[in-house]
């Protein structure tokens, strides 16, 4: 009996009483061509709309080079640094790596929150006036991709508020998670964003007592795409504003560096906004990094939710989940870019990009044009009125083969302006100078 019993189970594992009748994959692909699995496409990734903005302006160049095929264009579009690492910092990346292959050199995964010497020296060189804590700091692989992680933390049926113009990361994050609603094609402007008007009438700075309440607010110092760094008062304003409404900022300082007057460097330097503010930057533009992926998030112990859970936990527990932190090269490099020496040489780095920017904003101011930004961040900010800015950017590339960014892929209070970037060569910004007062 046992036997017969072993037979039964195991005889149809081992011969098949019939043949197998399951069509080859060539001859299933030949007769299922218009076959898509049964999974729909996400309605949020539906709503975005058209393409992100910079491959948007890629194409477009890219189309110009196959008509100029002799064209020499000039890049000052995409926000993408030039000058070279400094030695003391690529040092310490190389010193790292050659590390890695010994024995006593080797490591593997690290702190998903990052490295802790690093996290100290963050909280050293940026916030010590602030008494940001160490463990508040959480390093990661760049700005941009902690602006989808806070997106990831929040609930989806939050509202958003974010400048216009501002930097379409917010936005389109906000879409992709499901908190923008639909799409509006008259106004240019998703149903359920509040638009935080910030043009020059204003001094770039939103009447918030005409704002209506969000529950998370995007906002972002120096501006990108407007150069403009908010004041002191401004800024009281704007964590009084949120204190009101019991709204979360997520406060972008990438271009803090840049900052040449006493506008502050952090939302933590307002008195009370750790208890209403995400603070998230970035090595890219400082340091140089934007290849090499290294930033940072300050979330504050003080930060609550309602029910007055701490909203760092969260944070944590989505880093560990999402995250395995970021390369311990890198983050020697960061930690070199820290030090006495790599702070002062970076500094370098960024007077140079400064001097680009005074040059752009000379030479649009002699062509007549109203010239915003340029003095606290790299970008400048330049007014075409009664034209479209798709239009004026075609004319620049057309006539200067030089590439900028049309203020409308900011939001719709950038049309009629485009943005102009002062990351470049000398050489190149120059040259860019000389062909706008000649064909502009």
């Amino acid at each position: 009996m046992p036997c017969q019993m072993m037979a039964s189970i195991c005889i149809p594992r081992a011969v098949s009483a019939q043949p197998t009748t399951f069509p080859s994959w060539k001859s299933f692909r030949e007769r299922k061509t218009d076959l898509h699995p049964g999974i729909p496409r996400s309605v949020h990734m539906e709503n975005l709309q058209n393409e992100y903005l910079f491959p948007e302006i890629f194409t477009r160049e890219s189309e110009h080079a196959r008509k100029n095929p002799h064209a020499s264009v000039i890049r000052l579009g995409i926000g993408d640094t030039t000058e070279p690492i400094p030695d003391v910092v690529t040092s310490a990346m190389v010193e790292k790596a050659l590390a890695l292959s010994t024995v006593e050199g080797y490591s593997g995964y690290g702190l998903e929150q990052g490295n802790w010497d690093l996290r100290k020296a963050i909280a050293e060189r940026f916030y010590r006036d602030s008494r940001v804590k160490e463990n508040e700091v959480f390093v990661s692989d760049g700005a941009q991709c902690d602006i989808s992680r806070i997106q990831m933390l929040l609930a989806s049926n939050l509202t958003v508020a974010v400048q216009d113009p501002t930097f379409p990361a917010y936005v389109d994050s906000s879409v992709i998670v499901g908190r923008a609603g639909r799409f509006q094609a008259e106004t240019q402007k998703y149903r359920n964003i509040v638009y935080m008007k910030c043009v020059p009438e204003n001094n770039f700075f939103p009447d918030l007592s005409a704002t209506p309440r969000a529950d998370v607010i995007f906002f972002c110092s120096p501006n990108n795409p407007t150069g403009n760094a908010a004041t002191r008062q401004q800024l009281k304003q704007l964590v009084d504003f949120a204190k009101a409404n019991g709204s979360i900022i997520i406060y972008d300082s990438a271009y803090a560096t840049f900052i040449s007057d006493d506008s502050p460097r952090s939302i933590f330097e307002i008195p009370g906004a750790k208890e209403v503010a995400i603070e998230i930057s970035s090595f890219s533009k400082f340091a140089g990094f934007t290849g090499v992926r290294l930033g940072w998030t300050v979330v504050p112990e003080q930060l609550s939710y309602s029910n007055g859970y701490p909203v760092i936990k969260d944070y944590n527990r989505l880093v560990c989940t999402s995250f395995n932190g970021a390369s311990n090269i890198v983050q020697a490099g960061g930690l070199a870019c820290l030090s006495d020496e790599g702070f002062q040489a970076l500094g370098n780095a960024v007077n140079y990009y400064k001097e680009n920017a005074t040059i752009l904003v000379d030479t649009f101011e002699s062509l007549g044009l109203k010239v915003y930004g340029g003095k606290n961040a790299p970008y400048v900010w330049v007014h075409f009125p009664g034209r479209k800015s798709w239009d004026v950017f075609n004319k620049i590339l057309e006539r200067a083969d030089i590439v900028t960014v049309p203020g409308i892929g900011f939001g719709p209070g950038g049309e009629g302006f485009i943005r102009v970037s002062a990351f470049g060569h000398r050489d190149n910004i120059l040259e860019a100078s000389r062909r706008l007062r000649k064909f502009l």
